[in-house]
């Protein structure tokens, strides 16, 4: 099983779509909201990223919610 963090925000439509899709897979993720954990927004900024989603899998970052992506990953 892949290890999945997704950093998010609360107004983000796309975060949605993401979690959605982890959530019909059946992949379990941690969720990282920025807006609301300092810690996250600081570990996203480190990573070189200001929006969201950030979906990362066992270290490989994607930004934004790229379906094809996260499928060629998990």
């Amino acid at each position: 099983m892949a290890n999945v963090t997704v950093y998010t925000s609360n107004t983000c439509p796309h975060c949605v779509s993401a979690k959605e899709y982890l959530n019909d897979k059946g992949i379990d993720y941690t969720e990282k909201n920025v807006q609301t954990d300092p810690s996250a927004r600081k570990e996203l900024m480190q990573m070189g990223h200001m929006g969201v989603p950030v979906i990362v899998v066992d270290g490989e970052e994607i930004v934004g919610f790229n379906k094809a992506k996260l499928e060629e990953l998990l």
